[in-house]
């Protein structure tokens, strides 16, 4: 469970204020897939970054009842003078997972060759995302969050990924930043909408869905 109190996250930018969370108060519950919809701008990336504390709120705090993920296929955090290999070492040392496993699950996963033991700056960014997607899947937790991540690689590779991220979702809940409708239909269960700071939480997805599309006939996008 991802509880959020008196959330707020103003940015100051060439003297002006814009206000992309405002004293938000709402509880995502444990092992259910969120879609955080709202238009361009909105915070919805913001709003991730707070939980997964990569970002400091304005004011508020934000609480947690299990572990919760980076953004699932983020490569930032990646050293590119170290192996594809060293990498998942560092990553499963900083969570304490068990090292071996997660380099034996992300090399098989990736299906990068030996590239895997080479440094990461001699990626092309299509082994990157495999890298870093495979990253993701192999160290677990209670909340994954998701941020318009493309798939890579051909229809079967991304099969593969979608059957790993799948079971996943067996046994955890995520929160879901993404424009393409049909494919948070497939991953989500409830919806929450981010308009002007503020967040409503939908426990039907089709509510927040069908929130998400007046607000956006309002504002003349579609």
């Amino acid at each position: 469970m991802v509880v959020l109190e008196n959330l707020t996250k103003t940015y100051v930018l060439q003297g002006k204020r814009k206000t992309v969370a405002q004293n938000i108060n709402a509880v995502f519950p444990t092992g259910v897939s969120v879609a955080l919809l709202g238009r361009n701008g909105a915070g919805k990336s913001s709003l991730l970054r707070m939980i997964a504390g990569t970002m400091l709120p304005t004011s508020g705090r934000i609480l947690s009842t299990g572990t919760i993920s980076w953004p699932v296929g983020f490569a930032g955090s990646f050293h590119g003078d170290l192996t594809g290999e060293q990498n998942c070492r560092f990553v499963a040392r900083i969570y304490g997972v068990d090292t071996d496993e997660v380099i034996a699950f992300v090399r098989d996963f990736a299906e990068i060759g030996q590239h895997f033991y080479l440094p990461i700056r001699t990626y092309s960014s299509g082994m990157k995302s495999r890298l870093a997607f495979g990253v993701s899947m192999a160290v677990p937790f209670d909340t994954y969050l998701v941020d318009e991540v493309t798939a890579v690689g051909d229809a079967q590779f991304r099969a593969k990924s979608n059957r790993v991220f799948n079971a996943r979702m067996e046994k955890a809940g995520s929160i879901v930043v993404s424009h393409n409708l049909r494919s948070l239909r497939d991953i989500c269960d409830a919806g929450a909408v981010l308009e002007n700071g503020r967040l409503t939480y939908y426990h039907d997805l089709a509510d927040a869905i069908e929130h998400h599309r007046s607000n956006m006939h309002i504002a003349g996008d579609v």
